[in-house]
């Protein structure tokens, strides 16, 4: 369970969050959607730790993220791709993160292997295409057998078999009782995987629910997005 109550965060006199308020349920992948600005990477990195809330809390399984061992075991994360260090190998990469949270060392090829990166974890990541960056990313994500899944844009530069492929990656985990927040712009893909809905606008919350009822109405969920978030569909392309 991932469970975010009545957060604000402000930055001096700038509001960036105003009591937002979200749960992801196991069992279900709930998408998460906003225009750039609306505060979808800052609720993010609060609940994982990444940053502090003015008020509010946000918890996984009943406790923040800081108050978690081996975090990586409850919750695997992707935010601004692999995260890795261009001159360092894939292999490498891994093998540091399964240390740092207690995980087997023998981990780090079978999550290669998951995200098809089998034959490349020797490859220094600067030579990764976009690609296979979010496949690094993703396999970091998945290292601890985690619970839950929290992923920011995770089939960004993919190729339409890779997109097809973390659409079953996400299905399959909601499917086997995990838990899933994806953030996306890609309404399509979102459409695709997603149980539930949040849709936040200006640092509030303006909607959230089961996909069906959040798309009552319209005639896509991109339709649905841009009249309740006010967005101008020619300036969200930019």
């Amino acid at each position: 369970m991932l469970s975010i109550e009545h957060l604000v965060k402000r930055r001096g006199s700038r509001v960036v969050l105003s009591d937002v308020s979200l749960r992801a349920e196991p069992g279900r992948v709930t998408g998460f959607l906003g225009p750039n600005g609306a505060g979808k990477s800052s609720t993010l990195r609060i609940l994982l730790g990444l940053d502090r809330a003015t008020a509010g809390t946000a918890l996984i399984n009943g406790r923040p993220y800081r108050s978690l061992r081996d975090p990586l075991r409850t919750v695997g994360s992707m935010l601004d791709g692999s995260g890795a260090h261009r001159s360092r190998r894939a292999r490498d990469h891994l093998a540091w993160v399964a240390c740092s949270n207690g995980i087997p060392r023998r981990r780090v090829d079978a999550v290669l292997e998951q995200v098809g990166l089998a034959g490349q974890g020797r490859t220094r990541v600067g030579r990764y295409s976009l690609g296979m960056g979010q496949r690094l990313g993703l396999a970091a994500a998945l290292l601890g057998e985690p619970e839950a899944l929290v992923l920011d844009e995770p089939v960004n530069g993919l190729d339409p078999e890779g997109i097809r492929w973390i659409r079953g990656l996400l299905r399959g985990h909601a499917d086997a009782g995990g838990t899933v927040l994806l953030s996306s712009h890609l309404m399509h893909e979102v459409a695709e995987v997603a149980d539930d809905l949040v849709v936040i606008a200006g640092g509030r919350v303006v909607t959230a629910g089961p996909i069906g009822a959040v798309t009552a109405g319209y005639p896509t969920l991109e339709d649905a997005f841009f009249e309740l978030t006010g967005a101008d569909a020619a300036g969200a392309a930019r």
